[in-house]
This record gives structure tokens, C-alpha cells and sequence, in this order.
């Protein structure tokens, strides 16, 4: 159906007057009714690739050569009319980040119902009739409520869901879907990629499902083309990729991923797989790397033999629903309902649960950036339940957070050695701002960043760096104890790996304490001496990481650990 044959892709940057090469003459073909899984890191040029399909790149700052043949019309050579009748109509597209896709100010049922008049020639009835019909399709609930909702008015999943209905909307024979999942919990994950499916079988749809994660591409593909630097290095069928891996790329992007199955110490990086010429064990294999039993054993002994560090006794958290004439508050959403649980110097206690289950509004209560509405917060042997703010800010310098967005929590007017440097101010550390520029500078190489980067902007970062900027900032004031709010959600494996192994070592050099949050019960998993699982608000269940992998009680539990990708 698809054919793409030495595809070459320059974009021009405007600042030196140059041709950057994003993607280096590559070749591939989509079958009728298949999947084919693109795999590699941000900037691979997987969305470059696909973006060119759709003829969606800028025509004076991109340079695009080689063919694209779609059922023997060759799209580089229409023009913009023609290319028009095939966009969305007959190739259409699910974008990486559906917040940003779909339009704040309209309804979602009137952009699907949009897509539908503009290449069907129906009127407003009989689009709205169908864009029901996908809705119900995609499985929505409440289709006719989602019709008259705005895109901040339903979960992740569900833009989602919304993205994929208007891509199917004039029956598409090729879908591409650009990170579908990334960010989404894993049982929200799991759902997307078995309708992904069903709608394929039933439609007989072909379909390019671009991602970083490997597992995900594992559970869909038929066939995968690995990116690396602009080029394919590694492609096949899927099977045979996962099971025997050529590349020294592909078999990192593989090992990189936290598994359930090993407890190692540090987890491998790409670069090792790189840098190593041999054909020997990878190093990150070997027996000095796995956690033995008698450590863990002698660690949990050292850690819980301590007096706690946070002590939270029934704490809740509850938003007021207001109703009526005069705001009567009718109800509470139950955020954070009647939570017990202490965490030990040293240790990172694990909390993991789907998006709304009242994590992230737990972490904020316990730094008390949130009120909480009853119950107790004890740090350090403090009741810090009702500090005023002049009593909290003093304690600001021992509790931090890495929020979730590295980019939307730094101010993009401070360059980020300004950033970094600002707390230290606030807090009078050190004699001068020559004393605290030097502090900022051993932070950065702490974090594996330079000391050039001192005076870069917080946009001219990627996604990993960026986040190892915020985790320096945390450590500005040396305190005792970090909550990691989803810290490595929506990174590449690969710089996700760099960045939990980062926190685990900066954990041995300065003694932290870790709360750590995500969705992922993989990277849990690995980071954590304690898992608390948390659903509706409260805590369904808790262990050491190898209990709850192996013999989960709660049914929720056994839920998450199914959904993840390869998990049997």
C-alpha cells in the first residue's frame, strides 16, 4: 500500500543560514492490513518521517527527496489540492500529545463532526450521527455527554480516544498513530492498543505506529524499522527483532527498560551497547550488577531499624462540590481519604496507581502546597500539619519536589543556571552570588551537564537534560527528603534509564529520602524498597517490590501488573 524508497529530509535553520540532514535516505513499505512498528529516541526522525507522509512539513524550510508511493500515486508530486483529497481522507493521523491537537475553544464532538463535512459533503445532522457512531466505535463512555464536551473537561485517555475517532472518521485506509500512549498508565495503555487492533482487523486498515518503547511496539507490530540518528539500522519482522536483535542500538533500547524479572543496580544506557565492541555478556548482565538477597536483606534491616523520617497519620484531602443558587457544597471528591504510612531515611518508598487515583494531590499535601483537610503530617519528628508560611518556608529547604514537566516548572525568562541559583538566594546560602554561581556549577556536573550550559535557556534543552536541570535545582538546598512527581513519565527509555539511575546515585552520595510517583510499575519496580498502591484515594495495598509483583492480594493490583507491556 505504502511504499517509501530512499526518503531524504533536510529542514533549514534560519539562525546560521544552513541544511541540517534529519533523516538519511530511508526505505520501507506498509502492507495492506499490517502494522509496522518505527522505534527509536526523541529525534530520531520517527515523527519527521511520518509528518513527510502527510506532506505536513513547511515546503520552504524542508527539503524533501526520494518517493513516497501510495497505492501507485507517487505524494511528493501533488500539489496542495491533491494532497488535500488524500490527507485525513485516505491517510490520516493520530498526533503524539492530544491536548495540543484538539482545539480549547470547540466542542470535541464538532471537531470530528468538522473532519466528516469537510471530505464527506453531509450536513450537520448526519455528522453529528456519525461522530456518535465512532465514539461508540472507540468505546467513550457517555458518547452524546463527550459530544458536548470541551478537550479540559475529559481524562488523557479519553482526548485520546477522541484523537483516534477523528482520524477514523473518513474510514482512512492508512492510519499513522505518533506516540499514541505515551504518558498514558499502563491500563489506560493497554486499552488503547487493543482497540488499535480491533479497529485494524475490522477495517482491514494498514497502520505505522511510531513510539520509543520497544515493549508497546512488541504487543502491535507486525513488522518494525529501528531509527537511529535519521537512519534505519535495524528492521524486520517483529518476532525476529525482539528475539535476536542485530544492532548494538536495538539490543540497548531493549535492555534499557526497567524489567520485573531483574533487580539490578544501575540500569543499562544505549552508550553501553555503543561503546561496546565485544560480543561478550553486556556489562550491565553481570553478577556485580544484580542485587543479591543477602543485600537486600541487609538494606532493609539498616533502613527500618531507623525512626521514621515522615510520619502521615489518616490524612485527607477533599475538594468541596458545589451546587445550587447560593454554592451549597452537596458533596466532596474524596483526593486523598484517610492515609497511614511512615517512610524510613534513606529509603524511596514507591506510590503507583492510574492517573486520578490522588497521588500527585498526596505528594502536594505532604509539602503542604495543598491544604490538607484532616489528619496529620509529621517530619523529622515536626508536626508540620498547620505551619504558618514563615515556619514552612523555613522548612522548604529539607522537603523538594521534581514535578512531572520539567519544562512547565522552569520560568523560560531564566536562563538555568538562574534557575538553579535562585532558591540559594532566597534562602541566604552561601556568602555572595560568586559563592552560589560555584555551588551551581558542581551542581550541573553532578547532574552530568556543563558548566557552559550555565547560561543556556531552558527551550534549548531536550526533554532528559531539562529534567536533570529540575533535579539540580532540588538539590540547590541539600535537603533531606524529595517526592518525584511521574519525574520520568514521558521520557525515552533510554534517557529514562540515565535519569533513575541519577537518582538512585545521588541518593548513596547525599543519603536522600525518596517518595517516588508514577504509573509505571516497571520503573517502580526498580527504584523502589517500597511499593504503595493507591486507587480512589486510598491505599489498596503495600509491599516489598518482589511481593506485589509475585503474589499481588488486591485485585486492583493484579490489574496493573497484567497491563504491562510483555508482562504474561
Amino acid at each position: 500500500m505504502l511504499n517509501v524508497e530512499n526518503l531524504n529530509i533536510d529542514f533549514y535553520n534560519r539562525e546560521d543560514k544552513s541544511w541540517f540532514n534529519a533523516v538519511k535516505k530511508i526505505s520501507f513499505n506498509v502492507k495492506i492490513g499490517t502494522i509496522l512498528g518505527i522505534v527509536g529516541e526523541s529525534g530520531s526522525g520517527k515523527s519527521v518521517t511520518s509528518f513527510s507522509i502527510m506532506r505536513l512539513h513547511d515546503e520552504g524550510l524542508a527539503k524533501i527527496t526520494g518517493d513516497i508511493d501510495f497505492e501507485d500515486i507517487s505524494l511528493l508530486h501533488l500539489n496542495a489540492n491533491e494532497i488535500r483529497q488524500i490527507r485525513g481522507n485516505q491517510i490520516s493521523m493520530i498526533f503524539q500529545e492530544p491536548m495540543t491537537s484538539l482545539n480549547p475553544v470547540f466542542t470535541c464532538g464538532d471537531q470530528v463532526a468538522e473532519a466528516i463535512i469537510l471530505h464527506q459533503s453531509v450536513d450537520k445532522a448526519e455528522a453529528k450521527k456519525q461522530t456518535i457512531a465512532l465514539f461508540n466505535e472507540v468505546q467513550l463512555p457517555r458518547p452524546e455527554k463527550i459530544f458536548d464536551s470541551y478537550p479540559h473537561q475529559i481524562s488523557g485517555g479519553q482526548k485520546q480516544r477522541v484523537m483516534i475517532a477523528m482520524a477514523l472518521s473518513c474510514n482512512p485506509k492508512l492510519l499513522i498513530a505518533d506516540e499514541p500512549t505515551t504518558a498514558l498508565d499502563v491500563t489506560v495503555q493497554k486499552t488503547i492498543l487493543q482497540l488499535l487492533l480491533k479497529l485494524k482487523t475490522e477495517r482491514n486498515m494498514a497502520m505505522i505506529f511510531i513510539s520509543h518503547d520497544l515493549g508497546v511496539v512488541n504487543e502491535i507490530a507486525d513488522e518494525v524499522a529501528v531509527m537511529y540518528k535519521g537512519e534505519i539500522v535495524e528492521q524486520g519482522l517483529a518476532k525476529s527483532v525482539f528475539e535476536n536483535p542485530q544492532h548494538p542500538y536495538t539490543k540497548g533500547l531493549l535492555a534499557c527498560r526497567p524489567s520485573p524479572s531483574l533487580q539490578l543496580k544501575k540500569l543499562p544506557v544505549v552508550a553501553d551497547f555503543l561503546n561496546n565492541e565485544t560480543t561478550d555478556i553486556p556489562p550491565y548482565l553481570l553478577a556485580a550488577n544484580q542485587l543479591t538477597a543477602t543485600e537486600i536483606a541487609q538494606r532493609r534491616q539498616t533502613l527500618y531499624q531507623q525512626k521514621p523520617l515522615l510520619q502521615i497519620k489518616d490524612l485527607c484531602t477533599w475538594y468541596p462540590i458545589h451546587n445550587g443558587l447560593f454554592g451549597k457544597t452537596t458533596d466532596y471528591v474524596k483526593a486523598v481519604d484517610g492515609i497511614s504510612f511512615e517512610v524510613f531515611p534513606g529509603e524511596t518508598l514507591g506510590l503507583v496507581g492510574e492517573s486520578g487515583c490522588g497521588k500527585t494531590t498526596l505528594g502536594r499535601t505532604i509539602l503542604r502546597l495543598i491544604q490538607p483537610t484532616s489528619g496529620s503530617i509529621r517530619f523529622n519528628g515536626q508536626d508540620i500539619t498547620h505551619l504558618s508560611k514563615s515556619e514552612l518556608r523555613k522548612l522548604r529547604k529539607d522537603i523538594q519536589i521534581i514535578f512531572q514537566d520539567p519544562y512547565a516548572s522552569l520560568n523560560p525568562k531564566l536562563s538555568i543556571g538562574q534557575s538553579i541559583l535562585e532558591p540559594l538566594q532566597v534562602h541566604g546560602l552561601y556568602q555572595n552570588d560568586a559563592g552560589r554561581k560555584q555551588k551551581v556549577l558542581e551542581l550541573l556536573d553532578k547532574v552530568g551537564l556543563k558548566a557552559e550550559h550555565f547560561n543556556r535557556y531552558p527551550h534549548e534543552f531536550s526533554g532528559g537534560q531539562r529534567q536533570r536541570v529540575v533535579i539540580a535545582r532540588a538539590l540547590a538546598l541539600q535537603p533531606k527528603f524529595i517526592i518525584c512527581d511521574e519525574s520520568v513519565s514521558a521520557l525515552d527509555v533510554s534517557v529514562q534509564a540515565q535519569v533513575l539511575n541519577l537518582i538512585r546515585s545521588l541518593q548513596e552520595e547525599f543519603g536522600l529520602t525518596y517518595i517516588f510517583i508514577s504509573h509505571d510499575l516497571a520503573v517502580i519496580k526498580h527504584i523502589s524498597d517500597r511499593i504503595l498502591v493507591m486507587n480512589k484515594g486510598k491505599i489498596e495495598e503495600e509491599g516489598f517490590p518482589e511481593e506485589l509483583f509475585n503474589a499481588p492480594k488486591a485485585e486492583y493490583t493484579q490489574k496493573l501488573i497484567a497491563a504491562i507491556p510483555g508482562h504474561q
